[in-house]
């Protein structure tokens, strides 16, 4: 930490939010669209204060048409702007998503390297906030499957401020989902009075990151469930069960291999983890790789632990959907039972 910084306790909200201000005084190229961003904020309050400080040429509120928000982000892209679109709940990101997978992931291949196009796409995503349908999915293994897009997902305080302006950062697009029942959750942030300088972020966008050291089991997981798992390594610490190693994936797309494989090795055991459906899921591209790649350091087949397959259910029952403490440790007790 520098004599100028300071450390500061602050929510996964706020960090997003100095975040992108961060990338918008650095680059004027950067700006930001969506529906209710403005004056408003945004519903979560993400961009609250940036039109008022940036301007409504920088920060514009756009019409309820996710189609033409992406296209129209595609057109400035290839301008040299840097836009930041963000859909407002997941499930609306669907009007968007032939020009998304037809426009946005393949422009770079399709033009032999010619044309870039450097946007993020923000999706606030997952359930436990008792919303209506379509306001609760976990749809990021549509995009993690779509070649020549990044894809990755905070859950600290810390990642949300570094991660956003790497994505903004980057030459490729990022759809970056952002747990939206994790905004309020605090953490702490190191905040420079300057404009930071990209070389210090503690991480890189594409690298996972151990958040629990362990020796019996690793759990492999992201996002909203992090918290989870770190809940379930605390409560078999305490019990004097079970090692649990939990490591947070950061990016879907490209996966960190390494850091991966070396903690799978190290434990023998792995329990893949998500809000996802579990068909065809990051979970399982997770469970085939390691049991592709670490067959012969496992000692026990890989577990995963998901939302069922079904479509999300209504709000009264989404806690008997979402994965809590007691199914991770269930199947903590299913691979040590080998």
């Amino acid at each position: 930490m520098t004599a100028t910084s300071k450390a500061q306790r602050t929510t996964i909200a706020k960090a997003l939010n100095a975040g992108m201000r961060a990338a918008m005084e650095r680059d004027p190229k950067v700006l930001l669209m969506g529906e209710d961003i403005g004056k408003l904020g945004g519903v979560f309050r993400i961009t609250e204060g940036l039109q008022k400080d940036f301007g409504e040429d920088r920060v514009i509120d756009a019409p309820l048409a996710e189609a033409g928000i992406m296209g129209t982000a595609v057109g400035l892209a290839l301008r040299g702007y840097r836009p930041v679109v963000e859909i407002q709940f997941d499930g609306f990101v669907y009007p968007a998503f032939d020009q998304i997978v037809s426009q946005v992931a393949k422009m770079h291949y399709r033009s032999l390297g010619k044309l870039k196009l450097p946007m993020v796409i923000r999706i606030p995503y997952g359930g436990g906030i008792g919303a209506v349908e379509h306001h609760s999915e976990s749809n990021e293994s549509y995009f993690a499957h779509t070649a020549g897009l990044r894809v990755a997902t905070v859950s600290t305080a810390e990642d949300a401020y570094w991660m956003m302006q790497q994505a903004i950062a980057s030459d490729d697009p990022v759809v970056l989902y952002e747990p939206k029942r994790r905004y309020h959750e605090r953490g702490v942030l190191e905040l420079t009075g300057a404009t930071p300088d990209l070389a210090d972020a503690p991480h890189a966008l594409d690298e996972a990151v151990v958040r629990a050291e362990g020796s019996d089991v690793t759990v492999l997981t992201y996002g909203p469930m992090v918290k989870v798992a770190l809940a379930a390594a605390q409560a078999s610490e305490l019990e004097d069960g079970p090692s649990i190693e939990v490591v947070d994936l950061r990016s879907l797309s490209p996966l960190d291999v390494e850091t991966i494989e070396a903690s799978v090795r190290k434990t023998g055991r792995c329990i893949t983890l998500s809000e996802a459906q579990t068909f065809s899921s990051i979970t399982a591209e997770l469970a085939a790789h390691v049991q592709r790649h670490c067959f012969y350091d496992l000692e026990a087949p890989v577990v995963q632990v998901g939302g069922y397959n079904i479509p999300y259910p209504p709000s009264r029952h989404e806690e008997v959907f979402l994965p809590d403490l007691d199914r991770v440790l269930h199947a903590v007790d299913t691979v040590l039972a080998y």
